[in-house]
């Protein structure tokens, strides 16, 4: 059962970035991850306690990430942990090798899985992976579907000429029924700009959401990496939260979030679009699954929530 809590902070998910170590080099990765990429150089008695932390601040989902979180060790042990204070999880791989034991965790109730898709086109997909594992990750969603186990894919355009169209039919073949759409976003290698931009965010960095990386820095999210505000092995992450340096940060993005407009207008249709853009469970892959402020979409056309 979750413990009481310790802080009145407003926070419901945190991302939890436990390894830099991913089969694939994308190249638009976010994290710039890759084979020769790391581990967390976290414990995962680190790890644990900082879920606990999460949980008594009121988190209600963490999202395990990467790299690629099926290649950390620790994992089941730390999905096990979560589900023991209630707290859901989701796992976001690349689904590129699941050993048996890892299907049977994405059974439990509690546990969803997410991936990301590119193209029904093996070759595409292999000059975006750098890997040739079409194969490998089409047969793992099919097998998550026939499992039975919630999935969501979003499928993410980095170039033209993609066959993006193709690929969401595809996905809606083999029967996955959670499939959203989005654009590269230039962070990591997928930068163009050679630092952080503000505008490459959805708007809600920080609101209820905080992201702990690898080396145990804590960030409003995990494309604002350039924001730490401070590490897990230095303050407790309820200490972090609610201190000078996340504050400050807060204070800026929100700042520089309110200069942007707030709704836009196609087709003679109007929408919110920051800070109703997206939301947590929109959550990363090697490119996010919600568009960044300056290529906005509906509302819906994000990954799915899972909270309405």
């Amino acid at each position: 059962m979750k413990t009481e809590a310790a802080s009145s902070l407003p926070v419901s998910f945190l991302w939890l970035e436990v390894t830099g170590k991913c089969q694939l080099e994308c190249v638009h990765c976010y994290a710039d991850s890759g084979p020769g990429g790391r581990h967390s150089s976290l414990a995962v008695k680190r790890w644990r306690d900082v879920i606990s932390q999460g949980a008594a601040l009121g988190v209600q989902m963490v999202q395990f990430i990467g790299g690629e979180p099926t290649l950390y060790a620790g994992l089941p042990d730390l999905i096990d942990h979560a589900l023991d204070l209630d707290v859901e999880v989701e796992v976001f791989s690349n689904l590129v090798r699941v050993p048996p034991q890892l299907w049977a965790m994405f059974e439990k109730p509690g546990v969803r899985l997410a991936t990301s898709y590119y193209t029904d086109s093996p070759d595409q997909h292999t000059a975006i992976t750098q890997r040739d594992t079409h194969r490998q990750t089409r047969a793992n969603i099919g097998e998550a579907v026939r499992r039975g186990i919630r999935l969501r894919v979003g499928v993410v355009g980095t170039s033209d000429g993609q066959r993006v169209d193709q690929a969401y039919q595809q996905l809606r073949d083999i029967g996955v029924a959670e499939i959203g759409f989005d654009e590269l976003r230039e962070v990591g290698r997928g930068g163009r700009s050679g630092g952080g931009d503000v505008e490459q965010l959805c708007g809600n960095c920080g609101r209820g959401v905080a992201a702990v990386g690898p080396n145990g820095d804590v960030w409003p999210c995990v494309f604002s990496r350039w924001l730490p505000a401070g590490n897990v092995t230095d303050a407790s992450l309820a200490e972090i939260l609610d201190g000078d340096r996340w504050l400050t940060t807060q204070q800026r993005l929100s700042e520089q979030f309110a200069q942007r407009d707030g709704r836009h207008d196609a087709g003679g249709v109007s929408w919110p679009c920051v800070p109703n853009m997206c939301n947590p469970q929109c959550g990363p892959s090697c490119s996010p699954a919600c568009v960044p402020a300056n290529n906005c979409r509906p509302v819906g056309a994000c990954v799915p929530s899972y909270y309405g």
